[in-house]
């Protein structure tokens, strides 16, 4: 067999690669593997802590460029955004304040809908999602500083309709 005609007939072009599907099937083997051997509780350790790095790395450009220790909360989810247009499009619906904490309700479209919306096993608020957990929280924990005492991240619905999740973050004060 002549290798220039095998390689012919095997012949793909790169523009045909589907880097995003790759990832997608991967990310679900991933987060099954996973479970499967070491646990619920590992995974989601695990996954928060894959969000958790990026979060670190993203709160220390943020302090150097804006050469400041703390911010407030919005502000700081303004930098967030305006950071982060790659990857997030937030909408807040809802400021809630009291003694103990703020709580913003917000629509969600980040990176992870769509490779949650093509793989079966993966569900919206779900483990997969425990990396923009690990992201955000970390972020808020270090840039809000001593301004709370806790930040809670919690999903509360996937919105078809408009195509985002809902989620609340809790700003203990």
């Amino acid at each position: 067999m002549e290798i220039d005609r095998f390689n012919d007939r095997i012949q793909n072009d790169i523009s045909n690669i589907n880097s995003l599907k790759g990832f997608e099937v991967i990310g679900e083997a991933m987060v099954y593997k996973i479970l499967d051997v070491f646990g619920r509780n590992s995974l989601l350790s695990i996954l928060y802590q894959i969000g958790s790095g990026p979060g670190e790395a993203i709160a220390k450009r943020i302090k150097e460029q804006y050469d400041k220790e703390e911010f407030e909360i919005l502000e700081l989810i303004e930098i967030l955004m305006n950071e982060l247009k790659e990857f997030y499009s937030l909408r807040i619906r809802e400021i809630q304040t009291s003694k103990e904490k703020i709580r913003i309700i917000i629509e969600n479209y980040c990176f992870l809908r769509e490779p949650i919306k093509n793989r079966e096993k993966l569900k919206f608020g779900k483990t997969f999602c425990r990396i923009n957990k690990g992201y955000f929280e970390t972020v808020f924990k270090i840039l809000l500083g001593n301004k709370i005492k806790k930040i809670e991240i919690n999903f509360l619905e996937n919105d078809e309709e408009r195509d985002v999740c809902i989620e609340e973050l809790n700003f203990y004060i």
